[in-house]
């Protein structure tokens, strides 16, 4: 099926809850014919009296463009609306910006060749909705390089900064999504936790907040030489070795038993590092860390 004009190439959505409606509204503000369907008709409203076509049906939806984005609540959605569509979604390129985990985007990935969707590209959202369509947002996927290639000017709409192919492999977009989700989650659950420690002499949050940032500032430099030990599997301790960080580590633990602050955040921590030194990392640098995360849990 040949491709409009990438500058003006025609999109259905699929799916119009907060994320779903930015994505549509991305796509009309950059001057493609845009298709939407959802459940709940109304909550296209917007979207049509800025100009969107809203379909009667998930297969009139599908069959308005070439290029097809869903974005629903989880795969069971996605297969309940779009198994029935066989003949429809032939020759298409379908966008899965559904949240979900490796293995079942690679099995959606199988499912989309047996009917022969010209190209099943999976994709992570990393913005919340008010993001999207500017510099802040980044959409990463995965899938057919050529699919991605023939369609990443359309797609540029809804992330113009970072649209970014990751792999040919469908689940890698899956597996970064979760992987920098653990990177947010950790920094903010520790931040929190920092706060609610500081809280107990009278220190608000906002006034610890200038040094928690350039606290992590200066982590980000770190990394930049644990990567390639990582990579690598050899752990210099140019800076200091896992022992030291124990020592830390008890500090932390000590101080929120004392203060009647949740201790299982900083018992986590210490458990990891008590761990590495049982495996023989005790004289290596905090990269050896990976070494336990590469382990299946007991």
């Amino acid at each position: 099926m040949s491709n409009p004009s990438a500058a003006h190439a025609p999109f259905t959505v699929i799916g119009l809850g907060l994320m779903g409606r930015a994505l549509a509204a991305a796509f009309l503000k950059n001057g493609h014919p845009t298709t939407v369907w959802n459940r709940s008709s109304h909550k296209a409203d917007e979207l049509v009296s800025n100009g969107a076509a809203l379909a009667s049906s998930v297969k009139d939806a599908v069959e308005a463009s070439p290029l097809v984005v869903i974005c629903v609540s989880d795969y069971d959605a996605v297969h309940e609306l779009l198994d029935p569509l066989e003949g429809s979604l032939e020759g298409r390129t379908l966008v899965n910006m559904t949240s979900a985990s490796s293995s079942q985007a690679r099995e959606a990935s199988k499912w989309a060749v047996e009917r022969k969707v010209a190209g099943y590209i999976d994709s992570a959202i990393m913005a919340i909705p008010p993001g999207i369509g500017t510099e802040e947002a980044i959409l990463l996927y995965s899938g057919p390089k050529a699919a991605f290639d023939e369609h990443e000017e359309t797609l540029r709409a809804v992330a113009p900064a970072a649209t970014t192919y990751l792999d040919e492999d469908p689940g890698v977009a899956s597996l970064y999504d979760v992987s920098l989700l653990g990177i947010m989650w950790s920094i903010e659950n520790s931040f929190l936790h920092g706060a609610a420690l500081l809280g107990t002499a009278g220190v608000k949050a906002v006034d610890f907040f200038p040094l928690a940032k350039g606290l992590i500032t200066m982590v980000i430099d770190f990394l930049a030489a644990y990567a390639p030990q990582a990579d690598a599997g050899e752990y210099p301790a140019d800076d200091a070795t896992i022992t030291t960080h124990i020592l830390a580590m008890e500090h932390l633990l000590d101080e929120s038993r004392e203060l009647g602050v949740n201790t299982d955040l900083p018992e986590l921590i210490k458990k990891f590092g008590e761990r590495a030194v049982a495996a023989g990392h005790e004289n290596n640098s905090y990269a050896a860390m990976i070494e336990q995360f590469r382990k299946p849990s007991v």
